[in-house]
């Protein structure tokens, strides 16, 4: 028997995990009320981090820009008609209709939810435990082809699982009639650990019960530790059994209230959850594992029943007077999993929960992704990839290679099985749609979501009013209301570096074909101008062009993994920067990405990204800009000027400018200190630049709509007069 139990010492019963909810709620009253008070002005998208709101959206193949896009046409908090957006009726996937729910502003979904739902319900199941002592009920679920995730309380101990059984379709078929039940034993032999603590159990189940029925018919609900699963102000489900009854669904009752580091706090005004139940989201991706009530407590902290006497275990949780439900995080307790040692059989049944399936789940399910080691890591970058490892790299996509060891029938020469490719959308969002292969589909498939978001937030900024004068002027004067009036030199520069980087939230990733061609580009014509040229470019000719390169950028990358087998990360990165070479984007950051290596948030800073058609974007090369005498009367290609001290632009030089100067701002110390880069004695040419080319509606338009997105502002643009007052001279190494 293996028993593994990773906990403190300190004695914990159902009752003192309601003691320590209702003390967990108590202390966080304070935030919790201001986070209401934030959902109830501004709405859900604010009430929380702006990095996990950015994740959530990308979970539904959203972004801000989008998110901003659709917050700005006009509707009702909350329509029970459709949706209020305009746009084709084929336009409303499943991703869409997801994203206006969670903003609130269509309570409305697709019939796929129900058949999610009923396809998760088929996993979870009424805990019996029957012991000489006594016996009590919980909810429990399968979260791997062969563990059963439930709370601690429920299943305490391997003497006690060893007296308790699974049982599945206790629950009324569509005739009213009660379905027959479906028992598997519990088998803490095989497997079983417990955290007291977080109130988890995790346990083996017997892999057929006695009538021969075999456990992976009712599949299983995989296990996901990333972030962005939902976030403060999110409903989500519940399904449960409530005191040992029939399987029963709280549908969108719980709203979540807090997100502490380890659990999750949701309220609702009709009843508590069931112990062990899976919390959901709106997608049915589990997001915890459900295990108190918070209770109404007496003067001395002890739970209250409903008439007002101290409560007992003995009572059953319906006589508990609640006022809140707390829920385990579900990426705590993969990690408290992947921290124990394990070995053998028992180790390979825990990294059942960490790989993607190799079983199919009840059919019609979901695919699910691939998801990293138990430990999260992978092998170090300059290490071959060798049978049994993989290694990560981000690009567009995240591509997860798996190198398979060779069965014995396949060992000898010319003998592999090759690499194992899987593609997971590098910011969390799932490219393969239903019923895809891996391969080029779910390129295909990741590029096509992209391009479909792109294009939407385009068509949803046709008729919005392309720049609103007053409603950026009271923007900006709230942005710099709590600076000094006559802050002047460095100490003007570090505060204004300070307000920059607080405000920088969230920070986009480079996706210039989602977050810059649909809206924040757009000339008041609604057309974009390559930066250096002039040359103009509708934005969709611009969106597909890059969608174009992408997909030929991500092919590249496969088709290198599966020739390179044993090819390094360095030497992955090493092909990635050559295919981004060979297949550019249509944009132009002017403070060039070898300058900062291509990190974030660098690269997808909006504040210095600009459309520019490839050949210009090749002309200025990583040149740093230059003023070069007699300009006017050279010879010059369409995009400006070049040699070997510099690059001068035909265009926007004003603009490129303030970008720079923006950047030397929030960036300090970044620049500057190899050749080739912007050297501090040049700066004298941004600031003539900035002040011979006044700031146009193109870039207060901009720098609005880049606030809006990720949160701060271009000073130069909305003071121009504050470039002699600022002392630059801190902002190089």
């Amino acid at each position: 028997m293996i028993t593994v139990e990773h906990v403190p010492q300190a004695e914990t019963d159902y009752l003192t995990q309601l003691e320590k909810a209702a003390k967990r709620f108590g202390d966080r009253t304070p935030q919790r009320e201001e986070t209401l008070r934030t959902l109830e002005s501004r709405g859900v998208l604010y009430a929380d981090e702006p990095g996990r709101v950015q994740k959530r959206l990308a979970r539904l193949n959203a972004d801000w820009s989008l998110a901003k896009a659709i917050e700005h046409i006009p509707t009702q908090p909350i329509t029970t008609t459709g949706s209020t957006l305009s746009l084709a009726p084929d336009a409303f996937g499943a991703d869409l209709l997801g994203l206006e729910r969670l903003m609130g502003r269509n309570n409305l979904t697709g019939v796929a939810f129900l058949e999610g739902g009923y396809l998760a319900a088929r996993s979870i199941g009424r805990v019996a435990v029957r012991t000489p002592e006594g016996g009590h009920y919980g909810t429990g679920f399968m979260v791997s082809p062969s563990l059963l995730l439930t709370n601690n309380h429920v299943l305490r101990s391997p003497e006690e699982a060893g007296h308790a059984v699974v049982e599945f379709d206790v629950q009324a078929g569509v005739d009213g009639c009660p379905l027959a039940p479906v028992t598997f034993r519990i088998d803490p032999h095989g497997f079983f650990a417990t955290d007291r603590e977080l109130d988890f159990t995790v346990v083996a189940v017997a892999e057929r019960n006695q009538e021969g029925a075999r456990l992976t018919g009712y599949g299983w609900l995989p296990l996901d530790g990333a972030q962005g699963k939902a976030i403060v102000g999110e409903f989500v489900n519940i399904i449960q059994h409530p005191n040992g009854e029939p399987k029963q669904l709280a549908l969108r009752e719980n709203q979540i209230v807090d997100l502490l580091d380890r659990f999750v706090h949701y309220v609702t005004d009709t009843a508590p959850g069931s112990s062990g139940s899976p919390v959901f989201n709106d997608q049915w991706e589990v997001v915890a594992l459900h295990h108190s009530a918070v209770p109404e407590t007496d003067a001395d902290g002890r739970p209250l029943a409903t008439d007002g006497t101290p409560w007992r275990p003995g009572m059953g949780e319906h006589r508990l007077a609640w006022k809140a439900n707390e829920g385990v995080r579900v990426s705590r307790v993969l990690q408290a999993l992947s921290r124990l040692t394990l070995t053998g059989n028992a180790a390979r049944l825990r990294d059942e929960l960490f790989q993607p399936p190799d079983r199919p789940h009840p059919e019609g399910a979901p695919p699910t992704a691939a998801k990293p080691g138990p430990d999260g890591l992978v092998p170090d970058g300059s290490a071959p990839l060798t049978p049994g490892t993989t290694v990560g790299i981000t690009v567009p996509l995240r591509i997860t290679v798996g190198v398979d060891a060779p069965t014995p029938e396949q060992r000898g020469p010319g003998r592999f099985t090759g690499p194992r490719v899987t593609a997971v959308a590098a910011d969390g969002a799932r490219p393969a749609r239903a019923g895809r292969a891996a391969g080029s589909s779910v390129v295909a498939d990741a590029v096509a979501q992209d391009l479909d978001a792109a294009l939407l937030n385009l068509r949803l900024g046709e008729t919005r009013a392309y720049y609103v004068r007053d409603a950026d002027r009271a923007a900006r004067d709230a942005y710099y209301a709590h600076m000094d009036a006559d802050s002047y030199g460095e100490p003007l520069r570090q505060a204004l570096t300070a307000l920059l980087e607080e405000t920088h939230g969230p920070r986009p990733s480079y996706k210039p074909a989602r977050m810059l061609y649909p809206w924040v580009d757009l000339h008041p014509d609604r057309l974009l101008r390559s930066v250096y040229s002039g040359k103009t470019f509708t934005a969709e000719e611009l969106i597909r062009a890059d969608a174009a390169a992408e997909a030929s950028r991500l092919r590249g990358v496969q088709e290198f993994l599966l020739r390179e087998s044993a090819a390094s990360a360095d030497a992955l990165a090493a092909e990635l920067d050559e295919l981004e070479a060979s297949l550019p984007f249509n944009c132009e950051h002017v403070v060039p990405q070898s300058w900062f290596a291509k990190r974030e948030p660098m690269r997808g800073d909006l504040h210095h990204l600009f459309a520019c058609e490839p050949a210009c974007n090749s002309f200025r090369g990583n040149y740093p800009y230059m003023d070069f005498p007699g300009f006017d009367e050279a010879v010059r290609d369409d995009c400006g000027m070049r040699e070997k001290s510099g690059f001068e632009p035909e265009h926007s030089k004003g603009a490129v400018a303030r970008a720079t100067l923006y950047f030397l701002l929030r960036y300090p110390g970044l620049v500057g200190d190899r050749a080739r880069e912007f050297p501090e004695e040049r700066l004298p040419i941004l600031l003539e630049w900035h002040e011979n080319e006044a700031v146009t509606e193109y870039e207060l338009h901009r720098n609005a709509a880049i606030a809006e997105i990720q949160g701060n502002r271009n000073p130069l643009i909305d003071h121009p007069e504050w470039a002699r007052s600022i002392d630059f001279s801190g902002v190089w190494p």
